[in-house]
């Protein structure tokens, strides 16, 4: 008989009486005169009742604008379904509703330049944005694109795009040309907001020359730029962005916008070609991200929300819709580990953080750095420390409690550029387990699938979600058959969406916990048996003597055999004993299935420009096939230590 797992961390009696998700739950109970006794009940209502419950949402979570009488206009086609077909509403209104001088925006870089922001300020800033692109003649739908670091005036231009329905599409400025061609030339942007530098890693990186080349290419009506340093930009054909607002007239009213008005274009990784451009609705984005702010993340007005990210991730715009709960928002541009790997940690004592957003790796590489946060930091402001971009591991749920903060609740959270928010996410009154996320989204049909279509719990399947949700894409850009978005989730199983994870649910008393075994595109198969990547790093990242590692499986004589690759620590060699390690290790706290047949040292890991890594791109260098979209990665020239090794011939 196995022993049940103890938690990590439970809510007490404070939290489970005052949170927004307690609240919230009460009010389901006396809209439906049901007993909602526990959180499964309330998801299982959720799911159950999709109208009743996503017109619920809108009223708690107070969103401004005209909902309709109608929630649903069901269609027998997933993606057909259309929420609050009669509704009328604005982002950026939702956004700026709190018109104070309380703190809107933060924003810090690494080199210490600190400014800040109040709401009503961000209000006039955000509308005079928004006057000078409708002087200009832009319209509802044109797009309005962003080359910009993560700084107060990326969400100034954004918010004034959506307030005349505009639609916003970035892209981090560690982008080459190339890379942001592949994402803006499709969608064909009429204003260019640029900034002709930014700050990393001890160094200022000048763009001026990228500007113009993507000036050149893309040849917007309007290119705005704002200096990276001092008053006055280099940049040729460009509007100074101090000039052009202080020359703004009458702030416009804000625009009402249909529920699925486009509000973002957002891009896969373009890793197995060209990237697809994800477009998402105003409404959906705006009460999904709201319900995930407030309910499962218990944000409120006096709170301060960070996460790292970059523009050109979609958590930079999860982290912006935060402005709808009336809390402080801090942003952070620059490398999160300069001048040390406490630079982070540095900062939420010092804007007294709530919320930390955070990644896998980053809490990986604090841990392999030696910092103890518990010891060098107060933190006594942050109650919950948010996770994503891959699964987090085991042994950093032991390293966040027993370094970092014993009280704290930890929230792997788990979704994608896909849906622009999360299927799976923290929860203010359910118990934290090691290597889960605590729990299923609220109004989100989520399960996990074998290879016949049936529900299954406790074993290893496909993510999928078996109901239509609000945040479900309005279109793909240039896809007027809708061959691609039906490829893209549609085609493993007939009507549901397939979200690309091999995943796990697990049962609990009261609520359903879930594990990411990595992607399912890159699950390995040696001799038949399924086995998730994300098992295979769990082993080899405890090893102090390996910095980061990727694997493939090869094929190889009729099978499929397991490659490791791994960047050792600083001096250390791969030698014949630290491969028995590594493979004592993996066999112990995994499987004999997972352990790799070949061992290989490269000196460092393709990631993409979010910092994720790329399988797939590495398993086609190994067998020899064009990796069509090199652009796409941060370092692409990482690829060529995978090719033609000698190691890995039949």
């Amino acid at each position: 008989m196995t022993t049940a797992p103890s938690p990590l961390w439970q809510p007490d009696a404070q939290r489970l009486q005052h949170s927004q998700l307690s609240a919230f739950r009460e009010q389901a109970e006396a809209l439906t005169g049901q007993t909602l006794d526990d959180y499964r009940a309330l998801h299982q209502w959720s799911v159950r009742e999709p109208e009743a419950f996503w017109n619920l949402v809108w009223d708690f979570c107070e969103l401004q604008g005209h909902k309709g009488e109608r929630v649903l206009e069901p269609s027998p086609v997933f993606r057909h379904n259309r929420w609050f077909p009669d509704a009328r509403i604005n982002m950026a209104e939702n956004l700026l509703a709190r018109d104070d001088t309380h703190p809107a925006l933060i924003s810090v870089d690494e080199a210490g330049r600190r400014d800040e922001i109040s709401y009503n300020d961000l209000r006039v800033a955000a509308g005079q944005v928004a006057a000078q692109l409708r002087a200009a003649g832009i319209q509802p739908g044109d797009r309005v694109a962003g080359f910009m670091p993560n700084r107060i005036e990326t969400v100034i231009a954004a918010l004034g795009c959506a307030w005349i329905g505009a639609i916003w599409s970035s892209c981090s400025p560690d982008f080459g040309v190339q890379g942001v061609l592949d994402r803006f030339g499709q969608i064909e942007p009429k204003v260019l907001f640029a900034c002709d530098g930014y700050q990393y890693n001890g160094k200022w990186i000048e763009l001026d020359q990228r500007i113009h080349d993507l000036h050149d290419h893309l040849k917007p009506e309007l290119l705005v730029v704002i200096p990276g340093r001092g008053d006055t930009t280099r940049v040729r054909q460009a509007l100074n962005w101090k000039d052009w607002l202080e020359a703004a007239g009458p702030l416009p009213e804000f625009e009402p916008l249909a529920f699925n008005h486009p509000l973002y274009i957002l891009y896969s990784s373009g890793t197995t070609g060209a990237p697809k451009c994800i477009v998402h609705g105003t409404g959906g984005a705006l009460i999904q991200h709201a319900k995930e702010h407030r309910l499962h993340g218990d944000l409120g007005a006096d709170d301060v929300l960070f996460y790292f990210t970059t523009c050109g991730w979609m958590m930079w715009n999860w982290l912006v819709s935060g402005l709808q709960t009336g809390a402080t928002l801090v942003l952070y541009d620059g490398n999160p580990a300069y001048p040390d790997a406490s630079r982070l940690f540095d900062l939420i004592d010092a804007e007294k953080i709530t919320h930390f957003g955070t990644s896998a790796k980053f809490v990986q590489a604090v841990e392999k750095a030696g910092v103890v946060p518990k010891d060098s930091h107060d933190l006594s402001s942050l109650r919950t420390l948010m996770s994503t971009g891959s699964p987090l591991l085991h042994e950093s749920y032991d390293f966040l409690y027993q370094q970092v903060k014993a009280d704290l609740l930890v929230s792997s959270i788990s979704g994608g550029t896909d849906i622009l928010s999360c299927f799976a996410l923290g929860n203010p009154v359910v118990p934290v387990y090691r290597g889960e996320l605590q729990c299923l989204g609220l109004g989100l049909d989520v399960a996990v699938f074998n290879d016949d279509g049936e529900a299954v719990v406790g074993e290893k399947g496909e993510l999928v979600c078996r109901a239509p949700f609000p945040a479900c894409p309005v279109a793909f850009w240039n896809d007027p058959d809708e061959e691609r978005f039906h490829d893209a989730y549609f085609d493993r199983f007939e009507n549901v969406w397939a979200h690309g994870d091999y995943a796990e649910i697990v049962a609990h008393e009261g609520h359903d916990g879930l594990i990411i075994h990595g992607r399912s595109d890159a699950v390995l198969n040696p001799g038949g048996v399924r086995i998730g990547t994300a098992e295979i790093y769990r082993q080899v990242e405890t090893l102090e003597e390996i910095r980061e590692a990727i694997v493939i499986g090869q094929q190889f004589q009729g099978d499929v055999r397991v490659v490791l690759f791994v960047v050792p620590a600083e001096g250390i060699e791969l030698t014949d004993e630290l491969q028995k390690k590594i493979r004592a290790t993996i066999r112990a706290g995994a499987s004999p299935r997972h352990v790799p047949a070949v061992i290989l040292t490269v000196p460092e890991i393709p990631r993409t420009v979010s910092g994720k890594i790329v399988e797939l791109a590495v398993r086609d260098v190994v067998h020899g096939r064009e990796v069509r979209n090199s652009n796409a990665l941060a370092n692409p020239e990482a690829l060529a230590h995978f090719a033609d090794r000698p190691e890995l011939a039949e």
